[in-house]
């Protein structure tokens, strides 16, 4: 399914010329009919002789209605610029190009109407030189130029026929499942509740789906589908549809809100986009300057920081950091225009290359201006793993999402950056970006340093405490962890591979004093706090760490030869007879019921025993 739109100043025209191709009359409003003149979004479909179906979105063409004209042009695959043959090339005629040239619409024919109304054969000669004038340099620059006339319907039948080859030769929308629908109409209908219309981009909708509006984060469910007034249980993208909305009211949902699956997009106020500056503008672009911003069906007032520029003359390039007043449902790839709100004027556009940069830039900083390159004019290999550049790993498909390749695409991209060492695949199908996974493990390193400097008779520090100072998942710590040299894990803690612990002369005179005090009583051995009396306590949980010594309550230890010893014989006496009584223990050790019961207990703690009455059995 494909969605094409019809631009150009012909209101009346245009309007006329969808009509005689679909039977639909896309001016619905009544200012509409009574004017002849195109004010909101139009909305027409038709199946084409290869049974293909085709919506269309008829937008405004004269110049107080652009806001609208703009809400409606951004999902289309194609365009229909309509030009009268009596008027010829007009002022908004080239505004519209402008626009489609900077929303980077690539496909379209031209449409010559209304050549009923001429009788000159070399006027039209002469427009349509004007138009190969127009579109030379824009994105239209090879588009074919049809005549017709929608009231005799002459040039009709070749219009449909160089718009089906048209289409032919494009490619298919991706399937990304990750669906998005920029709203660019709702409504109400008894008994139903809040419609909302759109062309999905991104993946398919399936009744009884979960669903977001963004930005206002209200959540609601998918009731109804429908596609050209047909209902369906799906709709795929690329199709116009209109999605019945189950607990969302009709006046919390406004054109420009994005719908969504929950938690997958992310509002921002905040983007770094790649700018293009018309030609005729005829002033600079001063830093900080306000304008209107467009995208999709949404749009916000907006400043702009020129990232690379003291001032942007028209007709460059730059980088722009732009900072929203109203915060917007917007993606990486989204195109965008500006415009001077006072006098209203079309002043450029291009792509947003960051929808969620961490923080403001500084201007006139190389590294950053080099990272948005990447980001934008990098190799496939390159791009893929900057998309891989997360404090998370991700999945193939949030690579895809990324760059928008297609399969094969995408997994030349994988194959070339994990060959050229700019990006890992961890367990699991993820993927991290070489510079992104040395981020962390220099944060590791850095982190583990400081502990062992400040505490150097520790043998490591947890798992877990490392983990959430590094703010990583657990999964993502796990792989990480396992996939490096640098950080050794012992036990519960994790240390440097290059760290031991080293104690003094005097802490190793304690040392033996300890261990004389431990050999000569093994199964009643000084307390936790008699022993850290004698060799200090930094030293005492160093020899713990270090696994020489085992701490199973708070105040009862064993050495480690003692502590096996007394587990190897708990679990003989439980294998013969069944079980095992802490009188049973301290009358095999002459020890006394503290330590039976405290190892016991320990036991029962790491899941060797469990209690049953008064005896311990093994835990299955």
């Amino acid at each position: 399914m494909r969605v094409i739109g019809t631009a150009g100043h012909v209101d009346h025209g245009k309007s006329t010329l969808v009509k005689r191709l679909t039977g639909i009359d896309p001016d619905r409003l009544a200012e509409e009919k009574a004017r002849e003149m195109t004010i909101d979004l139009g909305f027409a479909w038709m199946k084409l002789p290869n049974n293909e179906m085709l919506g269309i979105v008829d937008v405004p063409g004269h110049r107080d209605f652009i806001a609208n004209m703009l809400a409606g042009v951004g999902g289309i695959d194609a365009v229909l610029l309509v030009i009268a043959a009596d008027e010829g090339v007009m002022p908004q005629t080239r505004e519209h190009l402008a626009i489609l040239d900077l929303l980077g619409v690539q496909h379209g024919l031209i449409v010559l109407t209304k050549i009923d109304a001429v009788t000159d054969p070399d006027w039209l000669e002469l427009v349509e030189q004007d138009i190969t004038g127009i579109t030379a340099g824009t994105s239209l620059n090879q588009a074919e130029v049809i005549r017709v006339s929608a009231l005799t319907g002459v040039g009709l039948d070749t219009l449909i026929e160089r718009l089906m080859a048209l289409l032919a030769h494009m490619p298919p929308r991706l399937d990304y499942r990750h669906p998005r629908l920029p709203i660019d109409r709702v409504f109400t209908i008894s008994g139903f509740g809040t419609v909302v219309t759109g062309t999905l981009m991104g993946g398919r909708l399936n009744i009884g789906d979960e669903i977001e509006i963004q930005p206002s984060g209200l959540r609601g469910r998918i009731r109804g589908l429908q596609s050209y007034k047909q209902a369906v249980t799906t709709v795929e993208p690329g199709s116009r549809a209109a999605v019945n909305i189950a607990g969302v009211e009709r006046n919390a949902v406004v054109r420009g809100q994005v719908l969504a699956f929950p938690n997958q997009l992310q509002p921002t106020t905040l983007i770094d986009v790649r700018f293009q500056y018309l030609q005729d503008v005829g002033r600079p672009l001063k830093h900080d300057a306000e304008v209107k911003f467009f995208s999709g069906a949404s749009e916000s007032m907006a400043r702009v920081r020129l990232l690379s520029d003291e001032m942007l003359v028209p007709g460059s390039e730059a980088w722009l950091q732009i900072r929203l007043e109203t915060p917007l449902a917007l993606e990486q790839g989204d195109r965008f225009i500006l415009r001077f709100a006072s006098p209203s004027q079309t002043i450029g556009g291009g792509v947003i290359v960051d929808p969620h940069p961490v923080k403001r830039w500084r201007r006139f900083q190389s590294e950053i201006i080099q990272s948005l390159e990447t980001r934008m004019l990098g190799t496939p290999a390159e791009r893929v793993a900057q998309a891989a550049s997360q404090p998370e790993p991700v999945k193939r498909v949030a690579l895809q999402k990324e760059t928008g390749y297609a399969d094969q695409e995408l997994e030349q991209a994988i194959q070339d950056a994990l060959n050229a060492g700019l990006m890992l695949e961890l367990a699991n199908g993820l993927y991290l970006s070489a510079s992104a996974y040395q981020q962390i493990i220099r944060r590791m390193v850095g982190e583990l340093r400081v502990f062992h400097d400040s505490e150097p008779l520790r043998v490591g520090m947890s798992r877990e405490e490392l983990r959430a100072r590094l703010g990583l998942k657990s999964a993502t710590f796990n792989l990480v962890l396992a996939s490096q040299d640098a950080v050794i894990e012992q036990g519960t803690v994790v240390r440097l591979a290059d760290h031991t612990v080293q104690f003094s002369e005097k802490q190793e005179a304690s040392i033996r004093l300890l261990w004389e005090k431990l050999n000569s009583s093994p199964y009643t051995p000084p307390s936790f706090a008699e022993a850290a009396q004698i060799v200090g306590e930094a030293v005492l949980y160093a020899l713990i760490d270090l696994g020489e010594i085992v701490q199973v309550q708070p105040d009862v230890i064993f050495s480690a030869d003692v502590y096996r010893e007394m587990l190897d014989a708990t679990l003989e006496i439980i294998d013969a007879q069944g079980q095992i009584a802490a009188n049973t223990l301290r009358d095999r050790f002459s020890t006394t019921r503290k330590y039976a019961i405290g190892l016991l207990e320990h036991l029962d703690a790491i899941g060797v025993t469990k209690r049953v009455g008064d005896v311990r059995v093994r835990k299955a």
